[in-house]
């Protein structure tokens, strides 16, 4: 009788084309911060961990513009409304033995002052205030978040944003983000994407910056 042993090979070692996603299942704790550490900092691709199931995922050239572009659309945002802010792009945020994940970027707004220097997380600190996907489509990266406990999360796919805050332990969408009241987020983002596919980022982010300026003056009339 063959016996056949299973083939083991460090995960980094898995080629996946652009745009493409893996699930592995029964992976457990001490599993996934050992991937994490064989995977190393400096990558492109995103991971996330859920009831021991992980998901690998290596984004396409258009997922990473988008991603750049919100980011740089949320500054403008917190700058004119005169927030202060701590970037912390795409940083894993772990609860042990439950979940992980790695938003395409990330925000402290009312948590801002405490991670002001912190090079690297601690176990008490908060998850960031925002944070900001493109292209999700699977469930374990929502359910990470939820065990992470991510107050407000931005999912841009389709061409379409969806606002989602944490209610009672599980997701809800959004027509508001309470970081930015009386803001059509999710209107002024895809108009702003697709705008910056047909000017260039640049051009897209002036004329935001603009229509912004003409927004609040509103108010204050």
């Amino acid at each position: 009788m063959t016996t056949v042993s299973p083939v083991v090979k460090p995960v980094s070692q898995m080629w996946l084309a652009p745009g493409s996603t893996v699930s592995i299942q029964d992976v457990s704790w001490k599993e996934f911060e050992s991937i994490l550490q064989e995977l190393g900092e400096k990558r492109s691709l995103r991971v996330a961990y859920s009831k021991s199931t992980l998901e690998i995922m290596v984004p396409l050239p258009k997922h990473e513009k988008s991603k750049d572009l919100i980011s740089d659309i949320v500054k403008i945002l917190l700058k004119i409304a005169g927030k202060s802010y701590e970037p912390f792009g795409s940083t894993t945020f772990k609860r042990e033995n439950i979940a992980g994940v790695e938003p395409d970027a990330c925000f402290y707004i009312q948590n801002y002052q405490r991670m002001i220097g912190r090079r690297k997380l601690e176990p008490n600190d908060p998850p960031p205030d925002l944070a900001i996907e493109t292209d999700v489509t699977l469930k374990i990266t929502l359910d990470a978040y939820v065990a992470i406990a991510v107050p407000e999360l931005w999912i841009y796919d389709s061409k379409k944003l969806r606002i989602y805050l944490l209610r009672d332990g599980h997701y809800i969408e959004s027509d508001n983000s309470p970081n930015f009241p009386n803001i059509p987020i999710t209107q002024i983002i895809t108009a702003t994407v697709q705008r910056a596919w047909q000017v260039g980022t640049v051009q897209a982010l002036k004329e935001f910056e603009g229509a912004l300026d003409v927004l609040y003056q509103s108010f204050e009339e």
